[in-house]
C-alpha cells in the first residue's frame, strides 16, 4: 500500500481532507501525518506573516505573546495531530501520526526511509509571505530534499502554494 506523508502547520479541517484524498494516486493509500512543535518561529517572519495575512492589529497582538514555551507548543501539535487523524478517518482514510521537531525535514527524510512505500508528500500550512516568496517554506525544502512529489495547499482554501 503506497504512503503520504502530510506535513501540517496546524490542524487539518476537513476541506484540506477532501483536497488532500483527490490528490491521491488511488483510494488504496494510507496518511502519516507529522505535525510539528514550533517553538523556534523567527518572530520578524513571523510579524511580517501576520502583517501581510491578518493586518497589523492581529500582527502586534501574536508579537505580544511571544513563542510558546516547548510544552505549549507540544500540547498544541498534539491537539492538531489528533484533529488531524480524526477529519482523515471520518473521510474514510486510514491515518497514523506523530509529533516532529520545529524543523520537520529531518523527521520527513527518516519517514522516507522507514517506508520505502511513501509514494508522495503533501504539505498544508497558512501562507507566508517571506518563506513562500524567498523558496523557503517547508514544501520547496522537501522538494528539495525528496525525490518525491511535493504538493502545497493553504489551509483551509483551494490555493496552492
Amino acid at each position: 500500500m503506497d504512503t503520504t506523508l502530510v506535513l501540517a502547520e496546524d490542524a487539518l479541517t476537513s476541506f484540506d481532507v477532501s483536497h488532500i484524498l483527490a490528490a491521491a494516486p488511488s483510494p488504496e493509500v494510507r496518511y502519516h501525518v507529522l505535525v510539528p512543535a514550533d517553538t523556534e518561529r523567527n518572530m520578524l517572519v513571523g510579524l511580517l506573516d501576520d502583517i501581510y495575512t491578518d493586518g497589523f492589529r492581529e500582527a502586534f497582538a501574536a508579537a505580544r505573546r511571544g513563542m510558546p514555551d516547548s510544552r505549549n507548543a507540544t500540547i498544541t501539535a498534539k491537539q492538531s495531530l489528533d484533529a488531524s487523524i480524526a477529519e482523515l478517518a471520518a473521510a474514510g482514510a486510514q491515518a497514523t501520526g506523530e509529533i516532529v521537531g520545529d524543523d520537520p525535514l529531518p523527521a520527513l527524510r527518516a519517514a522516507v526511509a522507514a517506508d520505502p512505500g511513501v509514494t508522495s508528500v503533501v504539505v498544508v500550512t497558512d501562507p507566508h509571505a517571506i518563506e513562500d516568496t524567498f523558496r523557503q517554506d517547508w514544501a520547496s525544502k522537501a522538494r528539495d530534499a525528496l525525490d518525491l512529489p511535493v504538493l502545497h495547499l493553504y489551509r483551509g482554501t483551494s490555493m496552492l502554494g
